[in-house]
């Protein structure tokens, strides 16, 4: 299978897990696409200034990798600074948040893997 860019399903979120301002998420691949092993494969876009809230993860985990920018994340109450290259894992049963402390759009992959079996979408 392939999927030109302009093809791929392009989503604006508002405060998202009450975090600030929108993100911008361009979905790689869709759950269905990805046999049901999880909910997100993404591209995130987030501005200087917005953030993802901080929320927690039940039976899944999530990855984040950083492409471009700067960002603070809480991981489970510590928070740290990481950039470019770097990433965040938060397992199942954690917690986290993300927010742009840099110059430039904070752009990363979001993975969400589901860490139990799950039904058919």
């Amino acid at each position: 299978m392939i999927k030109k860019q302009s093809e791929l399903r392009v989503e604006e979120k508002f405060n998202l897990r009450g975090g600030a301002g929108v993100v911008r998420m361009i979905h790689v691949l869709e759950q269905a696409d990805a046999a049901n092993t999880g909910r997100l494969f993404g591209r995130l876009v987030i501005p200087v200034g917005g953030s993802v809230g901080y929320h927690d993860h039940q039976g899944e985990f999530e990855l984040y990798y950083i492409l471009q920018g700067k960002a603070l994340v809480n991981d489970n109450g510590e928070e740290h600074v990481i950039e470019t290259g770097d990433m965040m894992l938060c397992r199942d049963g954690e917690s986290h948040s993300i927010t742009n402390i840099g110059d430039v759009d904070l752009e990363f992959m979001a993975i969400i893997v589901f860490t139990e079996k799950q039904p058919a979408p």
